[in-house]
């Protein structure tokens, strides 16, 4: 049996599965307090018994090398937890901790859409953007953990903000993103008198969202959809110059772009024809997640699994 542990901002999951990877069992709660969130994690796994080994999946930032939980901005509170000490301790196995784009990454490569191949990124793309690479059939995560932060890359010099930083790569491509970019066009359109499907009044800039745009968008707005094209138009950009460094066979894609891919792809697969070496493009297919809500059930299975 393996367990799998997904820390989230919100709620937090322990899984158990067989030898295999194949679940068999589930327990969610909402995630509370540092101490009595890991109080339940640590009741539920004595609960299930001896395990092979303890996956841990958890935003970042981390040192997956130390295994620490290093002050994550949706967890307040997490400062410098030493997770896995603790838990190896207590339990006397193995455990891993893996960010969850790291972990999601891992999810898909071994049950998932990019099951077979040995170069292969799977990308976030939902509250953020980040990035977990396999290369040469393994994890790559870099010195401390960090690497496949490609949220943090700037595309433009000025733009929507995300990660910090205006411009980003995750300004453009993220839920929070594409809500800003909804605002800004929908903006424009009531200033000259106009208005469009999924904002007709100054009184509903703040309701928009992401969601809000693809439906506007699949009803056909045009200024909807005209959102999701530039989004998408960034998106090719960003990922070209992930085609460029990791020539990989696969770039899987969740959250967003497995929703809303229909959206997007035309302008991203244009804006990636024009900027990425054609030898690489040539090889590299983009697809959508498919493990879809499971996908940190698994992410965390497959962490420990590797541990």
């Amino acid at each position: 049996m393996y367990i799998g542990i997904d820390i989230g901002g919100t709620k937090t999951a322990v899984i158990l599965s067989d030898d295999s990877g194949k679940i068999t069992g589930r327990t969610a709660f909402p995630t509370l307090s540092k101490d009595e969130t890991l109080k339940k994690v640590y009741a539920l796994v004595e609960e299930a018994g001896p395990a092979r080994a303890i996956g841990i999946s958890c935003g970042g930032p981390l040192d997956e090398a130390k295994g620490l939980i290093l002050s994550p901005p949706n967890l307040p509170g997490w400062d410098n937890v030493q997770i896995v000490k603790d838990m190896s301790e207590r339990f006397g196995t193995k455990v891993r901790l893996c960010n969850d784009a790291n972990a999601c990454a891992l999810a898909e490569w071994r049950f998932g859409a990019g099951q077979g191949t040995k170069n292969m990124i799977f990308m976030t793309f939902g509250t953020g953007l980040g990035a977990g690479l396999i290369l040469d059939g393994k994890l790559y995560s870099g010195t401390n953990g960090n690497a496949g932060e490609t949220g943090h890359i700037r595309l433009t010099d000025y733009g929507p903000v995300g990660y910090g930083k205006a411009g980003s790569f995750e300004g453009y491509c993220s839920g929070g993103g594409i809500r800003q970019l909804g605002r800004t066009f929908a903006l424009e359109q009531l200033q000259t008198g106009k208005s469009c499907a999924y904002c007709r009044s100054m009184d509903e800039l703040d309701q928009i969202t992401a969601k809000s745009i693809a439906e506007a968008a699949d009803a056909g707005d045009p200024v909807a959809k005209h959102v999701y094209a530039f989004c998408g138009e960034k998106l090719g950009y960003g990922l070209s110059i992930l085609i460029d460094l990791f020539n990989p066979e696969a770039i899987v894609i969740g959250s967003i772009f497995a929703r809303s891919g229909h959206l997007l792809r035309e302008s991203m697969e244009r804006v990636i024809r024009e900027n990425a070496l054609p030898s690489s493009w040539s090889v590299c297919r983009i697809v959508p997640a498919a493990l879809g809500e499971q996908i940190g059930d698994y992410g965390a299975i497959a962490a420990a699994m590797m541990a």
